[in-house]
């Protein structure tokens, strides 16, 4: 290994080429936080030499790169592979080129000269077309770079077909910028280019370090991520896994293109929430792909050493053949999340059972679908994998009901995937169902028919569900209704359409107006039984506020709206429920009448009683604004969008303590500047969006915060006075 302090002119000078393995992560640096910077850390040095053309002037220090021979013949052009620093190597030649163009573009020819070998090595020295260039990135990035550096100045960025690709943009950023500051118009054009070019060249500085051929590079690599730099969990096994192929002899290039190439789409970067951290998809993956291997509960900094170890010593695979399975199961976890977004076309059980506990937001259950659907193993017969659904819906759907904990979840289905694994497949179902109803203690029992009936008759569910899960259930209500039993179809023809009703109040929240109260009742408890689920209904239209918020009977009231959607069997049911009227003891009613259809939707096993003990609700938990930025959950600086489009122009800035910002004026809470804005009872955890268009509220990011530790929250600190049905 040799350590050098090294100038861009004597790293790229050689005929030589930089090769980045296609298994490393593409290029990723932006404007704001690298290019910006480095282009004025050059300007800044580049000025220096033009105020004081004879002085010496200290060099700019970029940071490390690390680097490998490869073993070629001699007389070939040489090649290194980077081991770490290819976004800096990669940015400097994208710079180059822009400035070089530049250059010429000005007429300023003996820097552009100068800086031309830095850029492209010498035709002798080139056999492929690629051989021109000084660094080759990874295969998702070449298109993209080989445009833009092979275009001929002067570059027309917008004609070569690449708009907003990273490659591109930093080109564009650096041919814009030099432009700037060479100014051909402007006096002292030659001093500025020589200052520029030759700043470029000799006056920044990067640490070299070299590899011989035959250094461990992956434990280098590794040693030199462990200091927090920020790459996920899927990065590194993408990295160790090609570095085995690559030292077994393998095709690298192919098994890339079959079987990484997917992971650096969209849909596998997209970062979601796990516990209280962001992660990358393919990230979750490995882990759950890990968990339902060896039915352990691996938390999210333990992947990539526990990857490591089972590919050593429990896989007993080679890595070609692992990648294979990995690409399979990358299949089956897609399909999966696919499946259950509200915009799917599957209706079978396993569909089904991906809505319902996308619904609930739960993670926790793919390493089971993963384990079940194994492509590897025997297939499970159908009416088991139907069975084993069903139990784990049923118990997660009544232990949502009933607000028991969802601290153990981690624990309890990575215990399952050992328990199954100990027997046989054809059994799955039968073993599932015998194992939920087995647990006990509150974080692990499954709520018998007494339990869930017991709280469905108080709880303000409008309130303690959040409106997904609310709709997923009333759905489920619905379906059962129209004759879906299990694995009968229904009488009609389709299943209600998943996550596009909205949620309707039949006793509406403002109340006061046209329903009277009863004798020896109190507003706070009529405020508590209109939330229950005997109140609630779904429509396939909206109402308009007056009808929402009118009486029972009349040409405007709450009967008629409801008959008007009664396409639905919920609304036709709760009509001849109602007899003429709608009063807290039809509410009451009808909540008992839905609790034993839930019952039924989600069953038990016959005669399952759960544990006669409930453990005393753990305080609530006090969740502020600042909690949330601290945990990764909101960004300082943020705007909150106010929910109703009168207030548009009224949007608030997240300050840093978590205090909001309305037109200069300070607010302490969400409330406090909903109250300002509206001039009444506004909830403000309600009323400000985090994402206009997703219609996501702060109620939702509190929520999603307290529930990965299944905390509970204090009630909001005003009523949803001001709030629609259905958000």
């Amino acid at each position: 290994m040799e350590t050098q302090v090294r100038t861009p002119q004597s790293v790229f000078m050689l005929p030589q080429r930089f090769a980045v393995p296609l298994f490393q992560r593409p290029y990723v640096w932006a404007r704001e936080s690298q290019w910006e910077p480095l282009w004025n850390d050059l300007v800044r040095v580049a000025q220096r030499m033009v105020d004081e053309p004879h002085a010496r002037h200290q060099p700019h220090f970029l940071g490390a790169v690390v680097l490998q021979q490869t073993q070629n013949p001699v007389g070939k052009l040489q090649e290194r592979t980077i081991i770490d620093g290819q976004q800096r190597l990669t940015t400097l030649q994208l710079l180059f080129d822009a400035l070089h163009a530049e250059l010429l573009a000005v007429g300023s020819s003996a820097p552009a000269l100068r800086l031309e070998p830095l850029v492209t090595n010498a035709e002798p020295f080139c056999e492929r077309p690629e051989d021109r260039f000084k660094v080759w990135p990874t295969n998702r990035d070449r298109p993209a770079f080989n445009a833009v550096m092979g275009a001929a100045p002067p570059v027309e960025h917008d004609a070569l077909g690449f708009a907003g690709e990273k490659m591109l943009e930093a080109h564009r950023f650096f041919s814009e910028s030099a432009r700037d500051w060479l100014d051909r118009d402007a006096p002292g054009l030659d001093v500025r280019a020589n200052a520029i070019e030759t700043a470029s060249r000799e006056l920044l500085q990067l640490v070299v370090i070299d590899l011989a051929v035959d250094e461990n590079a992956q434990e280098i690599f590794e040693t030199l991520n462990a200091r927090g730099a920020p790459l996920t969990a899927a990065d590194l096994i993408k990295n160790f896994v090609f570095q085995r192929l690559l030292e077994s002899g393998a095709d690298v290039e192919h098994a890339y293109d079959e079987y990484w190439r997917r992971f650096e789409s969209a849909f596998w970067e997209t970062e979601i929430n796990v516990g209280r951290t962001l992660q990358s998809r393919s990230s979750v993956f490995m882990n759950h792909w890990l968990i339902a291997r060896t039915g352990e509960e691996i938390v999210a900094r333990e992947v990539f050493a526990r990857f490591k170890s089972y590919v050593d010593f429990d896989a007993d695979l080679k890595m070609a053949e692992l990648l294979v399975q990995i690409d399979r199961a990358a299949d089956i976890y897609r399909r999966f999340i696919e499946d259950g977004s509200p915009s799917a076309s599957t209706h079978d059980r396993l569909g089904l059972f991906a809505y319902r506990t996308s619904a609930m937001e739960s993670e926790v259950v793919k390493p089971l679908v993963l384990f079940l659907l194994d492509p590897e193993l025997p297939a499970v017969p159908a009416d088991q994998l139907d069975a084993a659904l069903g139990s784990i819906e049923s118990w997660m759907v009544r232990r949502m009901l009933v607000r028991a904990t969802t601290k153990a979840y981690n624990q309890v289905l990575s215990d399952l995937v050992v328990h199954l694994r100990s027997g046989s497949r054809d059994e799955i179902g039968d073993r599932t169902r015998a194992y939920l109803a087995a647990q006990q203690g509150e974080s692990r029992y499954w709520p018998d028919d007494d339990d869930v009936s017991a709280e469905l008759e108080t709880l303000p569910a409008y309130r303690r569900l959040s409106r997904a899960r609310l709709r997923m259930v009333l759905e489920a209500v619905e379906d059962h209704l129209r004759g879906w039993h299990g694995n009968v179809d229904g009488l009609a023809s389709e299943r209600v359409p998943r996550g596009k009703l909205h949620i309707e109040h039949v006793m509406p929240q403002k109340w006061i107006a046209n329903w009277s109260l009863p004798p020896n009742r109190t507003e706070h408890e009529r405020n508590q039984l209109i939330h229950t689920i005997g109140n609630l209904t779904l429509l396939t239209g909206r109402l308009n506020s007056k009808v929402s918020n009118g009486p029972w009977v009349g040409p405007s009231g709450k009967q008629e709206a409801l008959t008007a959607h009664d396409v639905l069997l919920l609304n036709r049911d709760l009509i001849q429920a109602a007899a003429g009227s709608w009063t807290d003891q039809a509410i009451r009613g009808r909540s008992a009448a839905l609790a034993k259809l839930i019952i039924d939707i989600w069953p038990v096993p016959e005669g399952h009683k759960s544990p006669v003990f409930r453990e005393k609700a753990a305080p609530r938990t006090k969740v502020e604004l600042s909690d949330l930025i601290a945990a990764g959950r909101l960004t300082a600086g943020m705007s909150l969008v106010p929910r109703r489009k009168v207030y548009a122009n009224r949007v608030a800035v997240l300050l840093p303590d978590g205090r909001i910002d309305i037109d200069g004026s300070i607010y302490s809470t969400p409330s406090e500047a909903a109250v300002a804005v509206t001039k009444k009872p506004t909830n403000g955890w309600w009323f400000f969006l985090v994402d206009a268009e997703a219609r996501r509220s702060l109620r939702e990011v509190r929520r999603d915060y307290l529930e990965a530790f299944a905390e509970g929250a204090d009630e909001d600190d005003i009523d949803d006075v001001d709030g629609d049905d259905d958000d």
